[in-house]
């Protein structure tokens, strides 16, 4: 049964696409089956892995509203391992149309309940809001990553987010787990920045994770040429970055390749 996990900030321009095509890729790469959902109606996660969204006919959308069976509208993109559902900017209608459906909030948990065995991990792409779209996501999740980025306002909204996965927690989704909270656009040259990066480590200690991912050219060069970071240029330090997080990710749901046990009878032997 494969892992849900959703990117999720309210506030815009904090790297969630990014984070989201840029993890599902660190995690396929390392031979992890992986599944990204974009679910927002700007669909730059769709676009990021080299689909035009101007040809996308059948999309989340229509999966949550139409009852489109998921496996029959999946893509696989150029990454080994790493699949997506696609957006449309016909999203933006769901809100509203979700509003008078019985068990709205649920929704999205019905279509990922059909493909979920079919993945280690399905990575949901957020829209920039708190709407039922996102909750939807929520609901559906089994933990979320809150990326936050090092610049001032970093923490502006987020107390709002942390509330709204309360809420989720409560009503929805008692299971629903913080993954982490993931400090983006960092500069190690700016104050700014390590004033951020402290204020966020003293206020969320554990949540945090230990991988920090840097301002750097080629994560926003990888897009434009529909490819994520690590397929772009896998020597670059937005790739490294984004290796080291799929790692800790693993390491934190105790999925790495290593077998313990085998490991552990292999040393007694070397020590005999």
């Amino acid at each position: 049964m494969g892992k849900i996990i959703s990117i999720a900030n309210q506030k815009g321009g904090v790297g969630k696409t990014t984070t989201a095509i840029n993890l599902s890729a660190g995690l396929a790469v390392l031979e992890y089956k992986t599944l990204i959902i974009d679910a927002d109606p700007q669909a730059n996660a769709t676009s990021g892995v080299g689909f035009d969204q101007k040809t996308i006919k059948t999309s989340i959308y229509e999966c949550i509203l139409n009852e489109v069976n998921p496996k029959d509208i999946i893509l696989q993109t150029k990454t080994p391992n790493l699949d997506i559902i696609p957006a449309h900017i016909d999203l933006v209608g769901a809100e509203i149309e979700l509003i008078n459906m019985p068990n709205r909030e649920k929704m999205m948990k019905v279509v990922l309940d059909k493909i979920k065995d079919d993945y280690d991990f399905i990575i949901i792409d957020c829209s920039p809001s708190l709407g039922l779209i996102t909750v939807n996501a929520l609901s559906a999740s089994d933990s979320v990553i809150i990326p936050v980025q090092c610049e001032y306002f970093a923490l502006e909204g987020l107390g709002k987010l942390l509330n709204t996965i309360k809420i989720v927690q409560t009503r929805l989704n008692p299971d629903l787990e913080i993954e982490g909270i993931l400090l983006t656009m960092y500069d190690k040259r700016l104050r700014l920045s390590n004033q951020v990066v402290e204020d966020v480590r003293t206020h969320f200690q554990d949540m945090v994770f230990e991988t920090i991912i840097s301002r750097n050219t080629t994560l926003g060069e990888a897009p434009s040429f529909g490819e994520s970071v690590i397929m772009y240029d896998a020597e670059s330090k937005g790739a490294q970055s984004y290796l080291d997080l799929a790692r800790e990710v693993l390491q934190k749901n105790n999925m790495t390749r290593i077998d313990v046990t085998k490991k552990l009878v292999n040393q007694e032997d070397h020590d005999k």
